[in-house]
């Protein structure tokens, strides 16, 4: 295993991330969930931390996660769930890091107290996109799960990944099993709809190359 997918420094991030946000917020408490939690992880799984807040804290805990995060490592991108966009005691953040590796996405779920342990409510009306929503942006988030989804030996769940990918941004590409030429023509094709995320598409197509003998 490269150095740069070494488990240790990955939970030394979460670490700081767990730290961080319970220190902006008393009474607060955050922990982790996924597979991290349950210890089994692999070298390629994100990272899914749970952020349990007062009921009155909670909105000025959802606008200060950005500044809070950023003491931690630069925030590349930061997407809230549009699903939850509106939600007064729910929001789901996707947030990557700068010199994090690409799979290390921190899935955040800030929560309201009142609601921890509660099924999320159903939305009450189609997912709303907010400003920091963008179909390019979750088009390459898609680019790194089918690459995740292939080294985990997951052909259809890379298949399916893609194609919403490339719908998403509007872009007619049939998904062939090449999959490097595929993912990286994800990456073409979002970077194309939307030139702020050439850096990320870059991003993801040194990811491809990085892994490129692995795939099968």
């Amino acid at each position: 295993m490269s150095g740069e997918l070494d488990p240790a420094r990955r939970a030394a991030l979460a670490r700081e991330v767990l730290t961080a946000l319970t220190a902006h917020c008393p009474g607060s408490h955050a922990e982790l969930r996924g597979s991290l939690a349950r210890g089994t992880a692999d070298a390629y799984s994100d990272i899914d931390v749970v952020w349990t807040v007062p009921d009155d804290r909670f909105e000025p805990c959802v606008a200060a996660a950005g500044d809070v995060l950023g003491t931690v490592r630069g925030v590349g991108s930061l997407r809230t769930d549009p699903d939850l966009r509106h939600s007064r005691a729910r929001r789901l953040l996707f947030v990557a890091f700068d010199g994090v590796p690409l799979f290390w996405r921190l899935d955040l779920e800030i929560t309201a107290r009142s609601a921890a342990g509660s099924p999320a409510p159903a939305p009450a009306g189609p997912p709303e996109p907010g400003p920091d929503w963008s179909r390019p942006a979750s088009a390459l988030a898609n680019a790194v799960a089918a690459v995740k989804a292939v080294l985990r030996g997951q052909p259809e769940t890379a298949r399916g990944l893609l194609e919403r990918g490339f719908a998403r941004v509007g872009a007619e590409h049939p998904v062939t099993g090449n999959w490097a030429e595929d993912i990286t023509g994800l990456a073409d094709a979002a970077a194309a709809r939307e030139a702020a995320h050439g850096p990320l598409a870059e991003r993801v197509r040194r990811l491809v190359e990085d892994h490129r003998t692995d795939f099968p």
